[in-house]
């Protein structure tokens, strides 16, 4: 038994420095507030506040539109100048937005707030990145990008749930106001632990007569990246949004599950998350990263297709039980992809593109929230069984196509001859 414990903790050494580490605690706290407002943004803009409910859809959007347009911008920034001072400028401009929530009473009161916080996301969140690059080894950034991903989903699991009792045994508006303060602090709170415990590695610049070029003109000219990004945009909305923005309005509506049982499957899907992510480590490691991008593929439309014989049942515990499934293999095929994505696009960027490159690598994810529910919530009105089947086969055509890229994307294990 012993030897059993001493394996399993082995699978979780991942060998970073401390100020790495100490980064991705203050990322689960930052994350622990962002889940305590995540599940009750709109139930408080439109039930507490009295917003339409496409008024308050409408500032949710604008809080990921605005941190979309921040993510370039703050690229080219980070190619120039500290990522610490944007992380901690970020933090802090999320912090005055998220805590403004809490006291908005009119439309317009709302979408400054979220003009605000998303500018302080989409500018911390490319600067997190960058600094964490900047700060491990070349070997050691797919273990810091799993335990980011770590980081963030305990972060918001726990948040999640922490607010679901207080919202269960409040639903007024000081709740709800606590609920925003709260993420306000964890904010500030993120933005102290990186200005004193996190050093500020000094960012790569040349000059513009340089072969290689500048700019973001030089990043369009990286055809192989581009695809890759492209693809990986297919993949996020279908084998991540899909699962967590569409699955559980779909599974209310077509299949026998409860609110309580749809709760059970994202807490099966994010603790799974949690458990593996760093493990995954090591069996990504022996992959090719095209054939992890296919796998991760496969998966993902094995996932999506399985969700439809879910409707086919009228025992809650069957569909539970079967979907419950579905979530693991979500999760799985989670882990090998962001296992290989985020690393990849690090290995690709020049040194002195870095920002600008892990900017685009942000974008991947910001458009996909947005592109996600919008096509899949147009789907649930007019051909829900689409959804699934549809995303299995943009899974395989996306996977496809990550496939060919082949020798034209940097792989550890063919560079370095293992």
């Amino acid at each position: 038994m012993n030897r059993r414990v001493s394996h399993l903790i082995a699978g979780w050494r991942t060998g970073l420095p401390r100020p790495v580490l100490i980064l991705q605690a203050g990322n689960a706290l930052n994350y622990f507030g962002y889940g305590l407002i995540l599940p009750f943004e709109i139930i408080y803009l439109h039930q507490i506040r009295g917003f339409s409910t496409s008024i308050a859809g409408l500032v949710l959007a604008a809080t990921q539109g605005t941190a979309a347009i921040a993510a370039p911008p703050t690229g080219a920034l980070l190619d120039r100048y500290s990522a610490k001072a944007i992380v901690v400028a970020g933090s802090l401009a999320s912090a005055l937005g998220y805590a403004g929530f809490a006291y908005v009473d009119r439309p317009w009161q709302a979408f400054a707030c979220a003009i605000v916080s998303g500018a302080g996301i989409g500018a911390a969140g490319t600067a997190n990145r960058t600094l964490t690059i900047r700060l491990v080894k070349r070997e050691q950034r797919t273990a810091a990008f799993a335990v980011n991903r770590v980081s963030g989903n305990f972060g918001i699991g726990s948040g999640a749930t922490v607010a679901g009792f207080i919202v269960a045994f409040a639903q007024r508006l000081s709740s709800f106001q606590t609920l925003y303060f709260f993420d306000a602090v964890t904010y500030a709170a993120f933005a102290l632990i990186v200005l004193a415990a996190v050093p500020s590695p000094r960012a790569e610049t040349v000059t513009a007569t340089d072969a290689n070029g500048t700019g973001f003109r030089a990043v369009a000219r990286d055809r192989p990246f581009l695809t890759m990004i492209a693809a990986n945009i297919v993949l996020v909305v279908v084998g991540h949004t899909f699962f967590s923005n569409i699955l559980p309005p779909f599974a209310k509506t077509h299949t026998p599950l409860g609110p309580a049982a749809i709760g059970i499957l994202v807490l099966v899907n994010t603790s799974f998350v949690v458990i593996a992510q760093i493990p995954a480590v090591r069996v990504v490691a022996r992959m090719r990263r095209t054939h992890a991008f296919a796998a991760a593929s496969a998966l993902f439309a094995v996932s999506l297709l399985a969700v439809l014989p879910a409707t086919l049942t009228h025992s809650e515990l069957a569909a539970t039980s079967l979907l419950a499934g579905v979530a693991i293999v979500f999760a799985i095929g989670e882990c090998v992809h962001t296992n290989v994505l985020g690393p990849l696009v690090a290995d690709m960027a020049p040194a002195h593109l870095l920002g600008r490159y892990l900017s685009l690598y942000g974008l991947t994810f910001t458009i996909s929230l947005a592109l996600g529910p919008a096509i899949g919530g147009l789907l649930l009105q007019t051909s829900p069984d689409a959804i699934w089947w549809g995303g299995a086969l943009a899974a395989v055509l996306a996977g496809a196509v990550l496939l060919r890229l082949g020798g034209r994307i940097p792989d550890p294990l063919r560079d370095f001859g293992r």
